[in-house]
């Protein structure tokens, strides 16, 4: 039985592998998924020979059938989701130094907490949470007026507290 199914294999091989080939890189844009599919359905095959018979009609069908189902199974699948095949191996990248980074932003937390209560907070809602005039205003309760000269005077007391700690800007 071995040696049947293994001329019938070659023979499946050598009439529908290229069409099979050119079927699945249709569907799935990338030669080597292609290459993938061809090969699950061709072991589909030889796991089941009777599909194989003559007499029961075309192999083609059902090759380019269980193709096509493969396909789609893979992309329902989260797999396809979350992998993509690429041609090359990505370069390794120089690992990123968040020292000077890290060091400004204690240096302004410091300075930060030289500030006012009132500057402080008119500061944290403009600059940190990115709110405008008037919504910082409407946030701390104050007239729009109020949070451009605390604004002001805010930043000038940071730059000065910055300074005061060698701090260059």
């Amino acid at each position: 039985m071995a040696d049947v199914s293994t001329e019938l294999m070659r023979k499946l091989h050598d009439e529908h592998a290229a069409a099979l080939w050119g079927f699945c890189l249709h569907l799935t844009g990338d030669p080597v998924r292609a290459e993938d599919v061809v090969q699950e359905t061709l072991l589909r095959a030889w796991q089941h020979p009777e599909v194989l018979d003559a007499s029961r009609g075309s192999s083609r069908g059902w090759l380019f059938t269980v193709a096509r189902n493969l396909v789609i199974d893979e992309w329902r699948s989260k797999r396809h989701q979350s992998e993509r095949s690429t041609g090359e191996v990505p370069e390794p990248r120089e690992p990123v130094d968040e020292t000077d980074t890290l060091l400004q932003s204690w240096a302004m937390a410091e300075a930060i907490s030289h500030l006012s209560r009132e500057h402080r907070a008119v500061l944290v809602e403009c600059y940190y949470r990115g709110r405008s005039v008037a919504e910082a205003a409407r946030q701390l309760g104050i007239p729009e007026g109020t949070v451009k000269s605390r604004s002001h005077y805010a930043l000038r007391a940071l730059r000065l507290a910055l300074e005061e700690m060698g701090v260059g800007l």
